[in-house]
């Protein structure tokens, strides 16, 4: 019996210099994608302070309403969650108290405001933890 001849297959592996331009590509793929992705989470929480500091002044407004001012003083919020004993028409306007924004940092609330003269200042310090550095969220207009 004849035996057939075998096909001789050759492995191909890749060489250091494909490896290399591979390596390269996804270098360069990854410095276009991350800083793109890197600033939507920064956008996202600006967006959740913007969002946290709406939802506060729709208490701080109905508030006014119900009890003829504004809480008063830097730990007014306090009065949207808790009953300051004080006020016949007080119907809480929070169910808990307002947690810190999304860099961590506690909202920052006056009344009377600096800015809002006739109301109140609601702040968010941003990511520098600090007032001014233009990442503050506010709920006044700048200039």
């Amino acid at each position: 019996m004849k035996m057939q001849p075998r096909f001789v297959t050759r492995q191909r592996h890749f060489t250091m210099v494909e490896l290399l331009l591979v390596l390269a590509i996804l270098a360069i793929l990854a410095a276009i994608v991350v800083p793109k992705f890197s600033g939507r989470s920064e956008q996202a929480r600006v967006t959740a302070a913007k969002t946290e500091i709406a939802g506060v002044e729709v208490a701080l407004d109905t508030f006014e309403v119900d009890n003829g001012h504004y809480p008063s003083g830097s730990d007014g919020l306090r009065d949207l969650y808790t009953d300051p004993g004080d006020l016949p028409h007080w119907a809480g306007y929070l169910k808990k108290p307002l947690g810190n924004d999304p860099w961590g940092n506690p909202y920052r609330y006056e009344c009377p405001g600096k800015h809002n003269e006739n109301g109140y200042d609601l702040m968010s310090m941003g990511s520098d933890g600090r007032v001014g550095g233009g990442d503050d969220v506010v709920n006044w207009y700048e200039e």
